[in-house]
């Protein structure tokens, strides 16, 4: 695999990673074959270009997402602890909340608004169990926070960060 080339600028890879970061819609049965019919590549070059950005690093992971709304609500959490807190209620969200998804520690300059906030989760809460805003407040109050901020999603990512495709994107379109 040393051979093959794992750059995003390299023009297949670039093709792959348009289509799919976020261009492939729903829950697909064969999803490298959707990749391959809408980048125009063979479906050996995808995942043989997949498997080699992985393996350098350049692609973080491939997987199909099923987005479906009507499982659980969920927002984006930002988390004010004090900062002796922080890393119990990292490992705690991380290891033990079954509803919490991502778990991350921002670094901060103490100057900026919101620094305070430097640890960012995702919830989600599944149909008859409560409200974000109630699990959150179960969480607040088991890990010692002293807020927290709600950031329902606008918009659901399909798959990947679309990097690529919006690369060449000007601001405000």
């Amino acid at each position: 695999m040393n051979n093959i080339p794992t750059s995003p600028n390299d023009p297949v890879n670039t093709d792959i990673l348009l289509v799919a970061e976020d261009r492939i819609k729903g829950f697909r049965r064969l999803p490298f074959h959707a990749i391959s019919e809408q980048c125009g590549h063979p479906v050996p070059v995808v995942i043989q270009r997949l498997k080699a950005m992985m393996e350098a690093g350049v692609v973080r992971r491939v997987r199909q997402t099923l987005l479906a709304t009507k499982l659980a609500q969920g927002a984006l959490v930002a988390w004010s602890l004090p900062e002796e807190k922080l890393d119990a209620a990292f490992d705690w969200m991380k290891e033990l909340d079954p509803f919490t998804g991502h778990v991350v520690l921002r670094n901060t300059d103490a100057a900026n608004p919101g620094a305070n906030y430097r640890l960012w989760t995702t919830v989600k809460v599944p149909v008859g169990c409560g409200t974000p805003e109630e699990h959150c407040g179960i969480l607040k109050r088991h890990i010692g926070a002293d807020g927290y901020v709600l950031l329902p999603a606008r918009g659901v990512f399909a798959l990947g960060v679309g990097d690529v495709r919006r690369g060449g994107l000007r601001p405000g379109e």
